[in-house]
């Protein structure tokens, strides 16, 4: 891993973007803001923004500017970026061109916070390997940075960076205390950290700290492509940019790990896994898999670290692989920091930890003339590449009707969403924090307004970004597909490799609180956790012991079901049960009244080969527990 020091970087970097390409810059952003950004309204009314005369302001000022006269470059870039920070939206950015994009700024430890009975306390939690300064490591408290109470210096970077709610806020300027993708932001403005700290032999001590500049790894998925897994993204790209850089800083074992292909076939196991143990994953970039014990009892823990996959449906194939491996008697489904990805991998695996029929969360376009044009042109799209026949007939109609928003559909497909059926029977908490966002946050929508189970925040919010984020790359690709109707198009291309994204289409709640928008408002837990001292330096032991709590208090169901031969009789194994009703093809064949043990029930007529067999378990009325099976299978 090459390093330069940031100041030495920067004495290289030099500008080389011409007046007329600020204007281009300016210019594009302003047909996203105008035509294609969703929460402009919204973000107005929160926030008290208005992006839109910044950028207009912008533009007058570059129109009074010479090549002789115009600002620095870096000035240029500052200023841009803070428009597209204003509306506190992780999902529309400006990406900075070479050389900042690619590469990160970082100091060599990482920072996380934890409670005690004086309230807020910031520990070093990891090292870079190698890296040694006097009575300095993991476990070391920090009071000061910069000269400056370092609770208060968090959220001073808090206010700098985008994050929509004041949990958000917080941690994102914790985050980026020690670690800055700079294709988001703009290099730190001091050369040197000095970082006030308690060190190890209890003695108060001062480190100066350079920071550090070097190449990022890549990412998974090129989101300019149009692809579905480009079309049908949700992501945080600072939160994706600093957990490839967390992972290859601070993890390197897990990242030899994944470059090598995940473990040797040999290494895969098919025994459930005892306490303690970790299972072995085909994607230990995207999984950590095991068993915990906790004073409630021995639980499955399964840490999802991103959804940016472009492969969805072997995503949730090694998910199901290890629910079928961990304790079956509750599961610990931990999100924290996962900043989204691929929508159709977040809402395609709510269906496997819960008997409900799952509808996608819903989204929709912001009515405007562009948009309008964007759905007519992929209204009947025969390449699949992407559809939004869905969304056009709304927007064609708001010219008449003034609706300010599209009708909603979802992105994830209904069929997918519910094609596998519940696999995991076992109660499920679920664990999120800050900056859980976008795919995540739609998970974490999904799972709240399905009854999966109760959502344990160590936060008091999730990241709330609720939205599908497109590049201006895709957005340009799409107006150049053949149209022969209309083929002007709005979009330039950017110059100097630099890029923006923007929220294209917002996302509603279903349920109980259906019709509310994710952004924003995000998922508030209905359990809360503050992270302790052994949590951030001891793999979280006291949150695992407070989320088995929590799986204890909750009923625990079972249903086990085999076809015993052709004569359609069912052999079923139930626990907490009183009704199992058969479906075969969709339709009802039959229904059985059970008590805890087996079951035999005979199907008339029995299935054929190929029919799908779903059986629904029930509990005092309510829908408690499915098996999908397949005839002939």
């Amino acid at each position: 891993m090459a390093t330069t020091d940031l100041s030495d970087f920067l004495l290289g970097t030099k500008g080389t973007l011409t007046l007329a390409d600020r204007r281009t810059l300016t210019e594009q952003a302003l047909v996203l803001f105008e035509d294609n950004y969703v929460h402009l309204p919204l973000k107005t009314a929160m926030h008290a923004v208005h992006p839109v005369q910044r950028l207009r302001l912008l533009l007058t000022k570059l129109g009074r500017q010479t090549e002789q006269t115009m600002d620095p470059e870096w000035r240029f870039h500052a200023e841009l970026s803070a428009i597209f920070h204003s509306v506190r939206d992780l999902h529309t950015n400006y990406l900075l061109p070479a050389p900042f994009s690619g590469k990160i700024a970082y100091l060599p430890f990482r920072v996380e916070e934890y409670y005690d009975t004086n309230g807020p306390r910031y520990v070093v939690t990891h090292v870079v390997r190698d890296f040694t300064a006097p009575a300095f490591g993991p476990g070391v408290v920090i009071d000061h940075w910069n000269g400056v109470p370092i609770d208060r210096e968090v959220d001073l970077a808090g206010d700098r960076f985008a994050g929509s709610n004041p949990a958000a806020r917080h941690s994102r300027g914790l985050q980026s205390l020690t670690v800055r993708p700079l294709v988001m932001h703009l290099p730190p403005n001091e050369d040197w950290v000095v970082v006030g700290y308690t060190g190890t032999d209890g003695t108060a001590r001062e480190l100066r700290q350079p920071w550090r500049v070097t190449d990022n790894l890549p990412p998974y998925v090129n989101t300019d492509d149009l692809s579905a897994a480009a079309v049908a993204q949700g992501t945080d790209l600072v939160g994706d940019e600093i957990s490839r850089a967390t992972k290859m800083l601070f993890v390197p074992d897990v990242l030899a790990l994944e470059e090598a292909g995940g473990p040797a076939p040999q290494e895969l196991t098919a025994e459930p896994a005892e306490a303690g143990q970790d299972i072995p994953t085909t994607l230990p970039g995207f999984f950590r898999a095991r068993a915990v014990q906790t004073p409630s009892g021995v639980f499955g823990h399964i840490r999802v670290f991103t959804f940016n996959t472009d492969d969805p449906d072997g995503f949730v194939e090694e998910f199901v692989r290890l629910l079928a491996l961990i304790p079956q008697d509750g599961l610990v489904l931990d999100m924290r920091d996962n900043g989204g990805g691929h929508i159709f991998a977040s809402e395609f695996l709510l269906q496997t930890l819960t008997p409900r029929r799952i509808a996608p969360e819903p989204t929709q376009f912001i009515s405007s003339p562009l948009n309008l044009r964007l759905c007519r042109r992929h209204a009947t799209n025969p390449t699949r590449q992407i559809d939004l026949g869905p969304w056009f007939r709304s927007l064609d109609q708001a010219v008449e009707t003034g609706a300010s928003f599209s009708a909603t559909f979802p992105i994830t497909p209904e069929d997918g969403a519910n094609a596998l059926g519940q696999q995991y029977q076992g109660p499920v908490v679920l664990v999120t924090n800050a900056r859980c966002y976008s795919a995540t946050d739609i998970f974490a929508a999904g799972f709240q307004d399905h009854a999966v189970g109760p959502v344990l925040g160590v936060d008091d919010n999730t990241g709330a970004g609720g939205a599908n984020v497109w590049t201006h790359g895709l957005l340009k690709a799409l107006f150049e597909l053949p149209a022969p109707a209309d083929t002007a198009s709005p979009f330039q291309a950017l110059p100097g490799g630099a890029n923006m994204r923007v929220a294209i289409r917002r996302t509603v709640r279903v349920g109980a609180p259906a019709g509310t928008p994710v952004e924003d408002l995000g998922v508030v837990p209905e359990v809360r956790h503050r992270m302790t001292r052994d949590d951030v330096l001891h793999d979280n032991t006291d949150l695992l012991a407070r989320a088995g709590q929590v799986l204890a208090s909750l009923p625990a169901y079972r249903l086990d079901a085999a076809l015993d031969g052709a004569d359609g009789t069912l052999g079923l194994r139930t626990s907490g049960l009183d009704r199992v009703d058969v479906f075969v093809a969709g339709r009802p064949r039959a229904s059985v009244d059970v008590s805890d043990g087996d079951t035999s029930v005979t199907v008339t007529p029995a299935p054929g080969p190929g029919d799908r067999i779903r059986i629904e378990g029930y509990a005092a009325g309510d829908l408690a527990a499915a098996r999908t099976l397949i005839s002939g299978a």
